[in-house]
C-alpha cells in the first residue's frame, strides 16, 4: 500500500468513528427519553395502584378529588386533530395541485415561499390570533351557544392554520416527484388536464400524499400552546359538542404539573398522559413507514 493511501485511510476511518458515533449518541437519547417516560407513566399503574382500563375509560379527570379518566382528553385530542385535518387537506391539496400542475412559475417563486413563512410563526402568536379572532367569530356565529367562544371547533381552526404548511409543501413535494412521462402519456391518450391530474398524478402520489397527512395529523395531536389558548381547558367531564370548552392530552400535562408534587399519584398519572401521548405519536410514525414501504413495493 502506497504511503499516499494511508492519511485517506485514516481521514476515512475518522469520518465512520464520527458518523457511527452521532448515531449512536442519537439512539441512546431516543431509548432514554422512552424508557424515561414509561418508567413514570407505568408507576402509575405499579406503584400507585391506578387501574388502567379505569384510566383510558373514566369519563372524569379530576386530580383533586383522585378521578384520572383520560378518556375525554383522549376523545378531544382526536376530534381536535381530525377535525383541523379535515379543514387543512382539501386547501393543502388544491394549493399542491395549483403549483405543480397548473401554474408552477408563480407557485414556485411566489406562492409556496409565502406558504412556508408560516411555518416560522410561533405557537404563541397563533394563540393569540385564536383568541382574539377565532373565538370572536365563534361568538358572532353561534351567539350564546358559544359561550366565550373558546371550544373544540376554535382550537380545531386554529390548528388546521398551523399545519397547513406541512401538509401544503408535503403534498407539493408528492405531487412534483411523479414523473412526466406519466402525464404525458396521459395526455396521449387524449386525456384532459383534470382527468390526468384526478386519475394518474393523484393516483402516483397517494402514498406520499398520505405521508403528508399523517405528519400534520401528527403535529396537530402534539400541539399545546395555540390550543390551549383557544379550546378553554375545561378537562373534567367529556365535551358535550364541538363548540364546547375542552381540553387535549397536551392542554391537561401543561396546566397538571404545576400543581402536582412529585411522587405523588396525580404526577405520574400524568406521566401516564405523557406515555399514551407518546405511544400515540409512535404509532403515527409506524404508519408513515409502512405508507412509505407500500408504496416503493408499488412503484417497483
Amino acid at each position: 500500500m502506497s504511503k499516499r493511501m494511508l492519511p485517506k485511510r485514516r481521514l476515512e476511518n475518522v469520518g465512520l468513528t464520527l458518523t457511527g458515533a452521532c448515531v449512536a449518541l442519537v439512539a441512546l437519547i431516543v431509548v432514554t427519553l422512552i424508557v424515561m417516560v414509561a418508567q413514570q407513566g407505568l408507576s402509575a399503574f405499579l406503584v400507585d395502584g391506578l387501574d388502567f382500563g379505569q384510566f383510558v375509560t373514566g369519563t372524569s379527570w379530576v386530580p383533586s378529588d383522585g378521578k384520572f379518566g383520560a378518556l375525554p382528553l383522549i376523545v378531544t385530542s382526536f376530534g381536535v386533530m381530525l377535525l383541523s385535518t379535515l379543514f387543512t387537506l382539501p386547501i393543502a391539496l388544491g394549493s399542491a395541485i395549483f403549483v405543480v400542475e397548473v401554474r408552477p412559475g408563480f407557485g414556485r417563486k411566489v406562492f409556496q415561499p409565502l406558504v412556508e413563512l408560516l411555518v416560522g410563526i410561533p405557537s404563541v402568536v397563533y394563540g393569540l390570533i385564536g383568541l382574539t379572532v377565532v373565538n370572536a367569530a365563534m361568538r358572532a356565529i353561534f351567539g350564546e351557544a358559544a359561550g366565550t367562544g373558546a371550544g373544540i371547533l376554535s382550537g380545531a381552526i386554529v390548528l388546521a392554520v398551523m399545519i397547513l404548511p406541512t401538509v401544503t409543501t408535503l403534498s407539493i413535494d408528492a405531487l412534483a416527484a411523479v414523473p412526466n412521462q406519466y402525464r404525458e402519456g396521459s395526455y396521449a391518450l387524449g386525456c384532459t388536464r383534470w382527468q390526468t391530474v384526478w386519475h394518474v398524478v393523484l393516483k402516483s402520489a397517494l402514498p406520499s400524499l398520505m405521508t403528508a397527512v399523517i405528519l400534520g395529523m401528527t403535529r396537530a395531536f402534539g400541539e399545546t400552546l395555540a390550543v390551549q389558548m383557544v379550546i378553554g381547558g375545561v378537562e373534567k367531564i367529556m365535551p358535550a359538542g364541538l363548540l364546547s370548552p375542552a381540553a387535549t392530552l397536551t392542554t391537561a400535562l401543561t396546566s397538571g404539573f404545576a400543581n402536582a408534587t412529585t411522587g405523588s399519584i396525580q404526577y405520574h398519572a400524568l406521566w401516564a398522559l405523557g406515555l399514551l401521548l407518546m405511544g400515540m405519536s409512535l404509532l403515527f410514525i409506524l404508519i408513515i413507514h409502512l405508507i412509505g414501504s407500500k408504496g416503493a413495493k408499488d412503484r417497483g
